[in-house]
């Protein structure tokens, strides 16, 4: 890759409003349940499992990442003490990184593999070592969150309910099949 290339490349990977200065690996799992009911079958064969129903579980994407420290502009003077630096310091994301957990506000994550919305941090794994002194090297967990939506619904006002079922609103309660009273399984009985 060439200079200028390198110059006017823009990373991608976005985590809410933070961009990582590295991405060293990333982990994306989508998992569907699967209920299973256990059930008797014919005599003989022993019991098995009956699937009725399954669901999504919210995607969770592990991402290891690294922020560099804030530092001088320039390599002959130090400018951060002048208040002029290359980026806020790696006790400064990690404390943003932390208020980003705790605010519980749902976020938006730029992956190289695809987007995720309404995302919050399920844990962040910070570790500190000689090599990673002036950096923040991260493990971040997110998951999904699975929004729902709810309707309103207007029915009569309980002080109109005297009478019940009458004075309910009409509602689709859905087909209904006649059944002839001499087709009837129920026997009258005299």
């Amino acid at each position: 890759m060439n200079t200028l290339s390198a110059l006017f490349t823009q990373n991608k990977r976005r985590i809410g409003i933070f961009i990582p200065d590295v991405v060293i690996k990333e982990k994306h799992t989508d998992t569907l349940e699967i209920t299973e009911h256990p059930v008797e079958r014919p005599t003989g064969s022993g019991a098995g499992f009956v699937t009725d129903h399954a669901f999504r579980r919210p995607s969770e994407v592990v991402i290891d990442v690294g922020f560099s420290g804030g530092g001088s502009l320039l390599d002959f003077a130090n400018t951060s003490a002048l208040g002029l630096s290359r980026g806020i310091s790696p006790n400064d994301t990690y404390q943003s990184l932390l208020d980003l957990q705790r605010s519980r506000t749902p976020f938006n994550v730029i992956t190289g593999k695809r987007s995720y919305s309404n995302m919050l941090i399920r844990s962040l794994d910070v570790t500190t070592e000689r090599p990673t002194e002036n950096v923040l090297m991260a493990t971040l967990t997110l998951r999904e969150l699975i929004i729902s939506s709810t309707n309103q619904k207007q029915v009569a006002s309980k002080e109109d309910m005297t009478q019940g079922v009458s004075t309910s609103p009409v509602t689709n309660t859905g087909n209904k099949a006649l059944v002839s009273p001499i087709n009837s399984p129920l026997k009258s009985i005299n």
